[in-house]
């Protein structure tokens, strides 16, 4: 509004102010060199405002074309990675929405034009393998080892991620990457409890064992490597190593190497579990009943009791003997029961271990809590095929498929 008012004004002012330079127009020279320049007054003032408004007018199209070129440049040039990021947010949606076919598809898309390869082939990688397309998942390594080449820092997450995509391939190639990664970054095993386990696992799959238990010395003061999985290691690891002692030397060097360990480690149930297997599998029997004796005389938990009642021990008189006494103080015992089944029927004393099962069903048939479970029917059943009772064994079998 103000604006129109002064505009007013000044035209006002031009019709009013107009007639006296015509009547008294004066002049201006202007003298260069050689050359002069006249003027009117009128006219001076006609082309000094000509020209600052034509300055204005350049200068504020000048700006806007800048400012115009400049968006137009950026959308353009931006678009595609604009694009790409929408594309990588949609594969992380439907990665979580378990759709991996379309994640994978969304991921391997948005890769190069949003600018996070490294990310990208990963997830794409981990997609794949969700639906066990085992050579989109090789590519997507093979792609992702190629930009991991290109960068001098490279994060142990994205290493991490890299050697557990590689183990699930299940291939001796894969596992052979793996190793590499694994072996590049040795110096972070033990301060690195994730790269620990992957090394341990890889052990296991490759049949180093004697690696896997030197590792598990350090896995066992990780407070993030819980119990249950030390366990299924140790018993793994020390079976194979032991396995392995005596298959490519002799007895005696198992002997030594079980003798060498530490008190605290012998205690260890998945060890000392994995030594007496080893010696049962291979009829060592002498050492293995000096070491049994003494840990069934001490009332072992039950679930030690199960794993050694699945031992192939072929002689079992003093074991039988020493459960015998157990026995003697509490016939109804579950627990000592059926090791008692389970030791006799690995000793082909079928009698005694059809007695021992009948004792312990009859014992347990009022009491859920106590009762016997599906391994022991399993055992009765083989019991009576083995003494020719099939119509026995056959029902048998039916009630354990039954639990």
């Amino acid at each position: 509004m103000i604006r129109a008012i002064l505009i007013v004004i000044a035209l006002l002012l031009s019709l009013a102010i107009g007639p006296l330079l015509l009547d008294a127009k004066g002049y201006i020279l202007i003298s260069s060199g050689d050359t002069i320049l006249e003027l009117s007054v009128y006219a001076a003032l006609f082309w000094i405002t000509a020209i600052t408004i034509s300055i204005f007018l350049i200068f504020k199209l000048l700006r806007g074309g800048i400012k115009f070129s400049f968006g137009t440049w950026n959308k353009f040039v931006f678009a595609s990675q604009r694009r790409g990021i929408a594309n990588f947010n949609k594969g992380l949606a439907a990665y979580m929405l378990e759709d991996f076919s379309q994640a994978e598809d969304l991921f391997a898309k948005s890769a190069v034009p949003s600018k996070r390869k490294q990310s990208a082939y990963l997830l794409a990688a981990s997609a794949a393998a969700k639906v066990n397309a085992n050579s989109n998942t090789s590519h997507y390594l093979s792609l992702l080892d190629k930009e991991t080449k290109k960068l001098a820092d490279v994060s142990l997450e994205s290493t991490l991620v890299h050697i557990k995509l590689l183990i699930d391939q299940r291939t001796k190639a894969a596992y052979g990457v793996a190793r590499g990664l694994i072996d590049d970054h040795h110096l972070q095993l033990g301060h690195d409890a994730r790269l620990l386990a992957l090394h341990i696992d890889l052990c296991l799959i490759e049949k180093h064992f004697k690696q896997a238990v030197d590792a598990l010395t350090m896995a066992r003061k990780e407070k993030t490597i819980t119990e249950k999985t030390l366990t299924a290691w140790e018993k793994t690891a020390y079976f194979g190593h032991f396995n392995s002692l005596i298959n490519q030397q002799d007895n005696i060097v198992l002997q030594q190497c079980w003798t060498a360990l530490p008190r605290k480690l012998k205690q260890r149930e998945p060890v000392l579990l994995a030594y007496c297997q080893v010696l049962a599998v291979h009829k060592i029997s002498e050492p293995l009943t000096k070491l049994l004796v003494p840990l069934l005389s001490k009332s072992p938990s039950k679930a030690m009791l199960k794993d050694l009642g699945h031992l192939p021990i072929s002689k079992a008189d003093e074991l039988i003997a020493v459960v015998q006494k157990h026995l003697h103080k509490n016939s109804q015992s579950t627990q000592w029961l059926s090791y008692l089944g389970h030791l006799a029927l690995m000793s082909g004393q079928y009698a005694m271990a059809e007695k021992a099962f009948g004792s312990l069903i009859k014992s347990t048939e009022n009491d859920v809590e106590k009762r016997y479970d599906k391994d022991d029917l399993q055992a009765l059943a083989t019991t009576y095929s083995q003494q020719g009772q099939y119509q026995l064994a056959d029902a048998t079998w039916f009630k354990a498929n039954q639990l």
